[in-house]
């Protein structure tokens, strides 16, 4: 019960990052993604804010376990896979098209209306016709 308390006060407090930091706001995040127009800087910050304090928790919680039991996870691998091109881009779409990725999708469904409902089903949908597909292309590289 310990783990699902701090789980749900971990989500609760993503959620409410999201929320306050403007990640939400679609037309903001459009904004952010418009250099030729009238560019947003503000999500920069954001960024920075999520990436250096994760740069010092995967430098600092080596050979740590954590209080609720566990590990921690591996600092992500470095080299630029296929996996992680075909992700980027579709994550970049759907950010660029729509203006939400996974965890404002989410946050967006008590406020979003039925766009925000299309846009979940349409990740979830995602989500799960990669796996098929990246087999299917690993399949036809490998005959190749």
């Amino acid at each position: 019960m310990k783990r699902a308390g701090l789980a749900l006060l971990s989500g609760a407090l993503f959620g409410a990052g999201l929320h306050i930091s403007g990640m939400t706001d679609t037309a903001r995040v459009r904004g952010f993604l418009d250099f030729a127009g009238q560019w947003d800087p503000t999500l920069v910050f954001v960024m920075g804010g999520a990436i250096l304090p994760m740069l010092l928790a995967w430098r600092f919680t080596r050979g740590r376990k954590p209080l609720t039991g566990g590990t921690f996870p591996k600092q992500p691998d470095p080299d630029m896979s296929r996996s992680l091109i075909f992700g980027s881009v579709l994550f970049g779409a759907g950010w660029g098209l729509v203006g939400l990725c996974p965890g404002p999708a989410l946050a967006s469904l008590t406020y979003g209306g039925w766009q925000g409902v299309a846009f979940l089903f349409a990740m979830l949908a995602g989500m799960w016709a990669v796996p098929p597909l990246r087999r299917t292309l690993d399949s036809r590289a490998a005959r190749a």
